[in-house]
């Protein structure tokens, strides 16, 4: 079902319950207090723009705006009370009046470190990712004189942050640039880790984050990584074993605790259930949880309780494909099979390519007496999964309904032989339409 595809779902989701992330630290706005800006030729400052820049250094916003804003309604070219002005708007938050006067100030005076670097931190703040890039790009290709080569290399680290979803290897590189420029981070090894991880450097991950560790055996990011890499590769015990030590130390940790959950989970631990309840009652609203959670019900058996928590998903989500699937398995559970023949046709009209859809598809098409729709969803399945003793069987009896005789013996007999015992109950009805079938040639 969605236990194992949700695995990284669940580490993404639950960890924003953890600590801040290194992108959250390289967000922080604004960055640095405004300092003269390079420019293409030499210009003094006005006594309104430096009174301005006293109040900034106090914090004293109001002082400032009263100084900058007469200034820039005569001046409304001057780089550097653009920028001043812009810098005192994202401090108080007006984040919209900080945007455009980052824009105009960077537009006046091209070659302004700060306001391109504080304009595309702004932008990833505001999760504008492809708007922030280039003016970051520009950036780290300026000089950020008085600014120092601490901004540029958050520049850079801001860059890795943005080009790690997209292209983890040219993060890595950004990161690189950062670390030419200023010492490693703590966040910097955890963001090393995740790009390594992303690449497939299973091992040089794993180095990272128990390097991190070894230093701080309570950073919830780096036990967080590594119990995501054991439960990647599927080293469910390792992983039980290093999570329950993790939580000794960190006992209300939600990221470890949803992640302990579904290592017992794929072990089929009893224990998983109770775990997972006590999540949800905490974190009702988190999907990923609420997904883990149905799975375990259904798993042990409750169909109907699961289902209430899948219903209340697709809700919000009415063509999640996956959720689908989920609902129409626990109604082929609860004998809801006109109901499930419903979410199936749905999922494989969403998705033509979903072998899960296809499959259950063909179930309640037998169990609906549609056998030209078992035989098109078998024909459909068999593009992306090989046959399997049930869907044998259903290939048989769909042509024995519609009376292809032939073609209804050859299947039961491949159903037979690939069974070899394991169905009897099936088998004895195979055995039983062959010896009718062939027993009237």
């Amino acid at each position: 079902m969605l236990r194992f595809a949700l695995f990284v779902l669940f580490f993404v989701s639950v960890a924003g319950f953890g600590q801040e992330s290194s992108s959250n630290s390289e967000s922080q706005a604004p960055a640095s207090v405004p300092a003269a800006e390079p420019a293409a030729t030499p210009q003094s400052v006005s006594a309104e723009v430096a009174e301005a820049e006293a109040a900034i250094v106090k914090s004293d916003w109001t002082a400032a705006e009263a100084k900058l804003t007469p200034w820039l309604a005569v001046h409304p070219a001057d780089a550097r009370a653009l920028f001043d002005a812009a810098y005192v708007a994202d401090a108080q938050n007006r984040l919209d009046d900080a945007l455009g006067l980052y824009r105009r100030a960077a537009d006046a005076n091209p070659i302004s470190f700060e306001a391109h670097v504080e304009l595309g931190l702004l932008l990833a703040r505001q999760g504008k990712p492809a708007d922030a890039r280039p003016e970051l790009a520009a950036a780290t290709q300026l000089d950020p004189g008085e600014a120092g080569v601490g901004a540029k290399a958050r520049a850079w680290r801001a860059l890795a942050e943005i080009d790690r979803a997209d292209d983890p290897a040219w993060a890595s590189e950004d990161l690189l640039e950062a670390l030419k420029l200023s010492p490693e981070t703590e966040d910097d090894t955890l963001l090393a880790a995740s790009l390594a991880d992303q690449t497939g450097q299973s091992e040089a991950a794993e180095t990272a984050y128990r390097r991190i560790l070894a230093q701080d055996p309570k950073s919830a990011p780096a036990n967080a990584g590594l119990a995501h890499l054991l439960i990647a590769h599927k080293q469910f015990p390792e992983a039980e074993t290093f999570l329950r030590e993790a939580l000794v130390q960190s006992p209300e940790d939600v990221t470890l605790t949803a992640q302990l959950a579904a290592v017992l989970a794929a072990q089929d631990k009893a224990e998983a259930l109770p775990l997972f309840q006590k999540l949800h009652s905490t974190y009702p609203n988190n999907a990923a949880i609420t997904r883990m959670l149905a799975e375990v019900l259904a798993d042990a058996g409750d169909a109907a309780g699961s289902d209430k928590l899948f219903a209340g998903q697709l809700a919000a989500s009415p063509n999640d494909t996956d959720l689908l699937v989920a609902h129409g398995q626990n109604l082929i559970h609860l004998l809801k099979y006109a109901e499930a023949y419903t979410v199936f046709d749905k999922v494989t009209t969403l998705d033509s390519a979903n072998a899960d859809g296809w499959s259950g598809l063909a179930f309640v098409a037998s169990k609906t007496n549609r056998p030209s729709v078992t035989l098109h969803a078998l024909i459909m399945r068999s593009k992306y999964l090989p046959e399997v003793p049930s869907t044998y069987f259903l290939w048989a009896t769909a042509y024995d309904a519609l009376h292809d005789k032939a073609a209804a013996a050859t299947y039961y007999h491949h159903f037979l032989d690939s069974s070899a015992g394991k169905s009897p109950e099936l088998e004895s009805q195979a055995r039983q339409r062959l010896q009718l079938l062939e027993g009237k040639k």
